[in-house]
């Protein structure tokens, strides 16, 4: 269950390409344990905003607190570090290494501790039984819906804290997409804290808490995410009914 204790707060947080404003004066606030859905259309921003929590692109101005410290102008080596993990639309594994050896490759900042390596492995593994089936086998010839299934094992390899997922279900066929959301709602339940990302609204809204509807770059709403489905304006908008 959600906390009352915010683990990410955005406040004000803007972006550019640019001259281009990406994303615009952002305000949105994660608590520990939660699962918030972000939708909109293609080009509002949703990707960059994500970036610009991982550090991949500079913020213009606002604000990123994580855990209770201001992250906005770290590396994003230093924000792995500190617990936010990207698993990033298109998947991106490492295509002529094993599936893993990929895994492993999550773990580079856990390396030291091998105990609980091995042990989050097996939690990957039971996860994802395929992956460990497959496990010597390179990632380059996974089919597209177990190359996502490594990219989200991989990312836990990393001892997320707070997990931004991009477009998981890009792509998938609709019964690997039932697969990804399962995981995705069994990792919440353990206690992971997730932001999700999805051109998919209403599967993305039908297991997240809350969600938050992003316009041109801004947030225009933010609701729990039952009241989300129910509403007619967002449903003509983004549920296509």
């Amino acid at each position: 269950m959600p906390s009352d204790e915010p683990l990410l707060e955005i406040a004000g947080l803007s972006s550019h390409y640019g001259p281009v404003c990406a994303i615009r004066a952002v305000d949105l606030t994660l608590h520990t344990g939660e699962l918030v859905a972000l939708v909109g259309g293609n080009g509002a921003g949703k990707t960059t905003l994500l970036h610009t929590l991982s550090g991949l692109h500079p913020a213009s101005s606002g604000r990123i607190r994580f855990a209770g410290q201001d992250i906005t102008r770290w590396p994003s080596h230093r924000i792995v570090a500190a617990g936010i993990c990207q698993v990033p639309e298109g998947r991106q594994v490492f295509a002529p290494l094993s599936v893993a050896d990929n895994l492993r490759l999550g773990a580079y900042r856990q390396r030291r501790d091998q105990p609980w390596v091995h042990q989050q492995l097996d939690r990957v593994y039971a996860l994802f039984p395929i992956l460990h089936e497959r496990r010597e086998q390179l990632a380059g010839t996974l089919s597209g819906g177990q190359q996502q299934m490594l990219a989200i094992g991989r990312a836990l390899l990393s001892r997320p804290r707070l997990l931004l997922l991009d477009e998981p279900s890009m792509g998938l066929a609709p019964l690997l997409v039932e697969e990804i959301f399962r995981v995705i709602q069994q990792l919440n339940a353990q206690g992971v804290t997730l932001l999700l990302v999805e051109q998919n609204a209403r599967a993305a809204l039908a297991i997240a808490q809350r969600g938050a509807i992003l316009e041109t770059g801004c947030i225009v709403k933010t609701a729990p995410a039952t009241d989300l489905l129910a509403d007619d304006a967002v449903r003509r908008a983004y549920l296509g009914y």
